[in-house]
């Protein structure tokens, strides 16, 4: 039976803006298995990007129960949920967000190396190495984000989301800076690291091809979970 590694239920979220509050979420009930690939679609402004940074331990529900990987972590403080973060969850974004001035090896290493209780440097390198090669990018190691390609930065992303060997990956639109040629062989590398490492993924996006290759496919609108024909527009 497959283990369940997301489980909301009837999860809110809403800000305050001055004096205006501001509903993101309203009762969003979500279940994600183990080792799914799994896209969330839907306009902007429909509460995906809220939704990912509640499954991503970046915020909190403000109602709703939220347990990820058998943890209740609704009412973690952030401390807490950093440490969860790190240990649990790996990020891939649509602008990369790497360190201009570390190099790739820096760059893939950078979530080891800034936890509590670091591994042995060799230790270390050696699954940097691994994972750059898996990738595609061992030549590259020593080479800085500035000199790579839109593709072969989101492979160092990728890489990096990867290093903490995290039971979880959550990407924010990982092909909207990318080129059509590019995007396929980058949703063709994390379906094959889904299939061969067991990885969750799962995608907030507009891109129908990201849609096209999930396993399964949801749909939020106005802050709720909807079913029907899938609109990413």
């Amino acid at each position: 039976m497959t283990t369940n590694i997301i489980e909301l239920k009837d999860v809110h979220k809403a800000y305050e803006l001055g004096k205006t509050t501001v509903t993101a979420l309203r009762g969003v009930d979500l279940t994600v298995g183990a080792g799914e690939f799994t896209v969330v679609t839907g306009p902007s402004g429909s509460g995906k990007t809220t939704l990912l940074n509640i499954i991503g331990c970046l915020d909190r529900a403000s109602k709703g129960t939220y347990v990820l990987d058998g943890e209740d972590v609704s009412s973690r403080d952030f401390d807490a949920l950093a440490d969860v973060r790190n240990r649990k969850i790996g990020f891939i974004f649509q602008s990369f967000n790497l360190i201009p001035v570390l190099d790739v090896a820096e760059n893939i290493e950078f979530p080891c190396a800034v936890r509590k209780n670091a591994e042995k440097p060799a230790v270390l390198r050696a699954r940097v190495e691994a994972l750059a090669e898996a990738v595609g990018l061992k030549p590259y190691l020593h080479h800085k984000p500035d000199e790579l390609s839109g593709g072969q930065r989101q492979r160092v992303a990728i890489a990096r989301a990867l290093i903490t060997e995290p039971r979880l990956v959550l990407a924010d639109e990982p092909t909207a800076n990318l080129d059509s040629q590019t995007s396929e062989q980058i949703l063709d590398l994390m379906l094959a690291l889904n299939k061969d490492k067991g990885v969750t993924f799962l995608f907030s996006t507009h891109d129908p091809r990201v849609v096209k290759h999930a396993h399964r496919a949801l749909q939020i609108r106005d802050g709720r979970m909807v079913d029907g024909p899938l609109d990413a527009h």
